[in-house]
């Protein structure tokens, strides 16, 4: 495990389904993973909460778990608004969706997603999801923050 951490890893979930949120989070638990999990109802919120905390980075997320359809600002316009500012771009984006349309897995990456994750329908499969997200971002890659 990377052990450069002196606090758990940072992560934020925009998504309206308080189900799926709940879930994701059981999940991390479960893998028993060192994260900080904060989670926001829309892409609204996500903007508003990361424009307030962008003067101190470390109460930026270090990684942004994003659903795509959800209500007022939708999960894509909340990523090309997020990839076009300076202080933001550079925080990773998981798009964690029902939808696996190519339509929108090409558009998503065109706006700078680093990957395109479809929501499992199983609670295993989930768990299990979450568990190799986890420890990829975690364990393997080196990120800001």
């Amino acid at each position: 495990m990377n052990t450069s951490f002196t606090r758990p890893f940072r992560i934020i979930i925009a998504d309206d389904d308080s189900d799926d949120v709940q879930l994701t989070k059981d999940c991390f638990i479960e893998n028993k993973l060192p994260v900080h999990i904060s989670d926001v109802g829309d892409g609204q919120i996500l903007m508003d909460h990361l424009i307030k905390n962008v003067s101190n980075s470390k109460d930026l997320p270090q990684l942004i778990i994003l659903d795509l359809n959800m209500p007022r600002k939708s999960g894509l316009e909340a990523l090309e608004e997020l990839k076009q500012d300076e202080a933001l771009r550079k925080i990773p984006v998981v798009i964690f969706s029902t939808s696996d349309t190519s339509r929108d897995v090409e558009r998503a990456y065109e706006l700078g997603a680093s990957c395109f994750v479809s929501k499992p329908s199983s609670l295993e499969e989930w768990c299990d999801k979450m568990g190799k997200l986890g420890r990829f971002w975690i364990e393997c890659v080196r990120v800001t923050g």
